[in-house]
């Protein structure tokens, strides 16, 4: 796999495959011209990747069905790649390939947006590639599970909580939900396998069984279900069942449809070609603010951490001298007196101190903030010190 490399295809290209492996990178153009337009909109500063999808994501928490979901599906498609490579190494899956995971994971992408919190310190990349491996994970146990499975073992291995899901996820009313699980709660109670049956190829049930799960059923409806006016028989009982079984099917093994189909009613163009939703221009402002004052309270925390590692390398006499200047104040010959010596040893030594933490700040500052040591950014260099200082040693005693 190629990796891309500016802001504007991490945000606008799609995975293509040829058969089961990585082919090229498509680019959708909606998604490309809005990407350049709010770099254009975010001035020459340089932005990370970062910074955007954390944009787009607070993009899609006010609308969720806009551009945001569709600029951060582009954004996760490396993860979910490598995410689903990785996760079908320990499966054996006859059925379904890499592009087929990979298709089921990343439309999965909502359950990743939801549960992504950026202010619990996730990276949305890490929290994904979880996401979507668990997605995965539970495809395949379902596949090696429901396949194996005849309609009326899969109906005694279901649970209802599963059953009821399936059934909202196919449209049935509530009401039809309700008779359906009767009728399958009335199925698991009555039909018990013998135990010489493999418990996975259970053949349907007998007339003798049948027409006793209509007898309860028809008990148990008149309690349950006192507004239900269709009579039943074990022909509807059984369609009723079978039905059960096919939204569970289609449920825990859902049909794979590439998002690259032609549009219905089109003979060209592709779904993705056929993004809804603006974006509010205005949340941009705000976020380059919050990702300014997120940069510099990023540098404040290595400052602290650069001073406070060269401050605990001083030996103790350094220490014992920054700390009476700083934290009580001390002029030069009260620290002598303090400390039986002479005010010019305090001075020389209180001056190497200060050269020593001075020269560890600036390092840093050229290596990491790639910041040229002019004498005009030593000097602020040397200011920030000198405030770290004070406010570093203002909460002794």
């Amino acid at each position: 796999m190629v990796p891309r490399q500016s802001i504007i295809e991490i945000f606008s290209t799609f995975i293509q495959f040829d058969f089961d492996r990585f082919n090229h990178w498509a680019t959708d153009p909606r998604l490309r011209r809005n990407m350049k337009r709010h770099l254009e909109q975010a001035s020459s500063k340089e932005i990370s990747e970062n910074f955007w999808a954390i944009y787009w994501h607070k993009s899609w928490q006010n609308e969720p069905t806009g551009l945001a979901r569709e600029h951060l599906s582009a954004y996760l498609q490396e993860v979910c790649f490598w995410s689903t490579n990785k996760t079908m190494t320990g499966f054996t899956s006859s059925q379904y390939t890499i592009s087929d995971c990979f298709q089921v994971a990343i439309a999965g992408i909502d359950k990743v947006l939801k549960g992504f919190n950026p202010k619990q310190g996730y990276n949305l990349k890490n929290y994904a590639g979880i996401t979507f491996s668990n997605l995965i994970r539970e495809l395949l146990r379902q596949k090696q599970e429901v396949d194996i499975c005849s309609d009326w073992a899969l109906l005694r291995k279901l649970s209802q909580k599963r059953l009821e899901e399936s059934l909202k996820n196919a449209g049935l009313t509530k009401d039809t939900i309700a008779s359906y699980v009767l009728a399958w709660n009335c199925l698991k109670t009555l039909y018990v396998p013998n135990q010489a049956t493999p418990t996975r190829r259970l053949s349907k049930p007998d007339q003798q069984t049948w027409e006793q799960i209509v007898k309860l059923y028809q008990q148990e409806s008149k309690v349950q279900l006192p507004n239900a006016t269709e009579v039943v028989n074990a022909e509807i009982l059984e369609k009723w069942l079978t039905a059960c079984v096919k939204s569970a099917r289609a449920y825990l093994y859902p049909t794979v449809t590439s998002i690259n189909l032609p549009r219905s009613g089109e003979g060209s163009g592709e779904i993705i070609d056929n993004l809804p939703g603006q974006i509010d221009d205005s949340l941009l402002t705000e976020m380059i603010v919050e990702e300014e004052q997120a940069d510099r309270n990023q540098q404040q925390s290595q400052i602290n951490g650069v001073l406070i590692t060269a401050l605990q390398k001083l030996d103790a006499d350094e220490q014992k001298l920054l700390e009476l200047y700083y934290a009580r104040s001390m002029t030069q010959t009260e620290m002598a007196k303090e400390l039986n010596t002479q005010q010019y040893n305090v001075s020389r030594k209180l001056s190497r101190a200060r050269k020593t933490l001075l020269k560890s700040l600036a390092q840093w500052s050229k290596d990491t903030l790639h910041i040229s040591l002019t004498s005009d950014v030593l000097n602020g260099i040397s200011t920030l010190l000198e405030e770290w200082l004070a406010g570093h040693y203002s909460t002794y005693s």
